[in-house]
């Protein structure tokens, strides 16, 4: 791809809700439901990425609930912790074609084995509005 093009740093979240394993499992759900957001990074006491905790995985936490009646655990025990990521400086054209490729909602961006911010499929459709706005807007 050209090196003109915008990179996913450019349009990434950095300002991140994270969990770390040691979280308790209640708490995290109700962050995800309060803040309204699909998952969050779960990351050591070094930045560094573990795991992805989604709603998907907090599923696991409330029907464990109303079979066992227990609501207890740590976010280590329902995380996800295969995580694809893309690399800082990624072009925006490649970041959208890993998105086609994958039924991920988000991907985290790492720099040297730290997670620096999160892309997700609106960052996506805002970079690419912004680099062809006559496809969205319906004209030059």
């Amino acid at each position: 791809m050209s090196a003109s093009l915008p990179t996913v740093d450019d349009y990434m979240s950095r300002d991140l809700i994270t969990f770390t394993p040691d979280d308790d499992i209640h708490t995290a759900v109700k962050v995800l439901l309060d803040k309204r957001i699909s998952g969050a990074p779960v990351v050591d006491e070094n930045g560094r990425l573990l795991a992805i905790l989604s709603k998907k995985d907090c599923l696991k936490v409330v029907y464990g609930a109303s079979y066992h009646q227990d609501w207890s655990g740590r976010v280590r025990d329902y995380m996800s912790s295969e995580v694809e990521t893309i690399p800082s400086g990624t072009d925006v054209i490649s970041a959208a074609d890993r998105f086609m490729q994958s039924s991920y909602r988000r991907f985290p961006i790492v720099s040297n084995d730290h997670m620096i911010g999160l892309l997700c499929r609106h960052d996506i459709l805002r970079a690419l509005e912004d680099l062809w706005p006559h496809t969205v807007r319906g004209g030059p």
